[in-house]
């Protein structure tokens, strides 16, 4: 099966709560822009791991590569 953006998009968004959400990607590489309440006080890193825990296994098994710029709501509108 091949992973595309929509795939992603939909593994994000049911994991994850989302006022903004958006990925692009090859089939190969991906990029998402995410805003999200949950971001509020954590790191790049804590943000990054809670997306990761939004993809689960997913991350190791179908999708290689995903850059990702993670937002708060009132960092997104600034």
């Amino acid at each position: 099966m091949v992973t595309t953006p929509e795939l992603i998009h939909g593994y994000i968004q049911k994991g994850l709560a989302c006022t903004h959400l958006e990925v692009e990607g090859d089939g190969q590489h991906f990029s998402a822009v995410i805003v999200s309440p949950a971001f509020a006080g954590k790191s790049r890193i804590q943000r990054h791991q809670i997306v990761y825990a939004a993809l689960g296994d997913r991350m190791r098994e179908e999708i290689h590569a995903l850059s990702m710029k993670t937002l708060t709501p009132d960092e997104y509108q600034g």
